[in-house]
């Protein structure tokens, strides 16, 4: 672990400056978005053109970084961002918002895929699963981190808005200053999604809700704060309780899905989330109990993900991993894309509410899926699956494929180890 840190200390800070600057920007939108007198559905539109963005970043940046290098392709990315982040207060209409949140959500996008390359080329084969494991970690504590730094000012004015411009224009500066060699950039062709769903139909459907789950959870969560009539302070700290449960809970999910029936696990971890958000449907207005929910939602959902990856895994050959995380990173942005715009048409016809009993609906839609699919279909012993890691939904195409290397890894360790006498 220490020599991860060592290895790879710029790198980190770097992304999770990145990440502090994404995570603030996205939380101040939903609140200024009130401000200016938005609607929830113009705030949805908003929200979702950010996934939009992301989906076709993953899809583009391979080519960009493979004609100009990672180099280039991080500055000029960089400074959309940074232009488009200080925009903003300036251009305060629901259709420049939206078209600014596809240049950011795009940009960003290329920019994590050239900087997971980046921390991917610097692990070895020892340490891949470590690296990972501290990645997220570090995503995570950007995000929680920038929910601190939004009481810190006033969202009507300017200048939260430069704040993350000037955190994601220094996040460069460790990672292209860096001694790290610029890794080659190669990614794989991926698998037909015909050919992924007849592997496993629970994976992709799974992680398709999970797409619409995660973006209507944190795009739409400081929306839902200002319309349930939360503080500020109050909205920040909603905000970092998804993010707080999700990092704490997914190490021991992970641990359980390594030694048990995976979709059975689905099928649980599913039916806790709901019946959590569905307790915030009916006392939303007390907010010790709306902490515990998010806590719980963000500690259970976030770890689902990573979950149905694995679960996915456990049918794939090895040499089919890594090309078929790059169509489940096409299904999970598809399903982002439409969260937040169905979120927000719910919220917009029966108020806050929607909010939880959207993700409840589609959590128990999970949990009926995955309980109709162990009727039809016997699952391997959990003897015979591989190892649980770590990975976000908002992971690009390169984080996905690191994921899958570290538990290609780890399978053919313990395959190796079984074989010792």
């Amino acid at each position: 672990m220490l020599y991860v840190f060592r290895s790879s200390w710029a790198l980190l800070l770097g992304m999770m400056l990145l990440m502090v600057g994404n995570g603030l920007q996205g939380t101040l939108l939903g609140v200024r978005g009130a401000i200016e007198g938005f609607s929830t559905l113009e705030m949805s539109i908003v929200m979702s053109a950010y996934f939009a963005g992301f989906l076709g970043g993953s899809s583009g940046a391979p080519g960009m970084i493979r004609r100009v290098g990672h180099i280039r392709v991080f500055a000029a990315l960089g400074s959309m961002i940074s232009a488009a982040l200080i925009l903003f207060p300036v251009l305060t209409d629901p259709i420049s918002w939206t078209l600014l949140r596809v240049i950011i959500g795009f940009c960003f996008s290329a920019v994590y895929v050239t900087a997971e390359s980046w921390l991917n080329n610097a692990s070895t084969n020892e340490t891949r699963g470590k690296a990972l494991s501290i990645y997220m970690i570090v995503q995570m504590l950007g995000v929680v981190s920038a929910q601190g730094l939004l009481v810190l000012g006033d969202p009507s004015g300017y200048a939260l808005f430069i704040v993350p411009s000037v955190l994601v224009s220094l996040s460069f500066a460790p990672i292209l200053l860096s001694a790290t060699p610029m890794p080659a950039f190669e990614t794989t062709k991926p698998m037909g999604l015909r050919e992924i769903f007849s592997v496993s139909p629970l994976g992709c459907t799974g992680i398709f809700i999970m797409g619409g789950v995660y973006s209507a959870m944190f795009g739409m969560s400081a929306v839902y704060g200002t319309e349930a009539g939360l503080s500020l302070g109050q909205i920040s700290i909603f905000v970092a309780s998804f993010y707080i449960g999700g990092m704490v809970l997914q190490y021991p999910i992970g641990w359980v899905s390594d030694r048990m029936d995976r979709r059975v696990l689905i099928l649980g971890v599913s039916v806790l989330a709901a019946g959590v958000a569905v307790l915030a449907v009916l006392g939303g207005d007390v907010f010790w109990l709306l902490l515990m929910v998010s806590f719980l939602f963000g500690g259970l959902a976030n770890p689902l993900y990573a979950l149905l990856v694995a679960y996915t895994n456990d049918f794939l050959e090895y040499d089919q991993m890594a090309a078929a995380g790059g169509r489940l990173i096409f299904i999970n942005g598809t399903g982002a894309i439409f969260g937040p715009l169905v979120v927000g048409a719910i919220m917009g016809a029966v108020g806050p509410a929607g909010y939880f009993g959207y993700l409840a609906v589609l959590m128990a839609g999970l949990a009926i899926y995955a309980a109709y699919r162990a009727t039809v279909r016997p699952a391997p012993g959990w003897e015979e699956t591989g190892s649980y890691a770590p990975v976000m939904p908002s992971g690009s195409p390169v984080a996905m494929e690191w994921a899958q290397e570290a538990f290609i890894e780890a399978a053919q360790e313990e395959e190796e180890a079984e074989d010792k006498p």
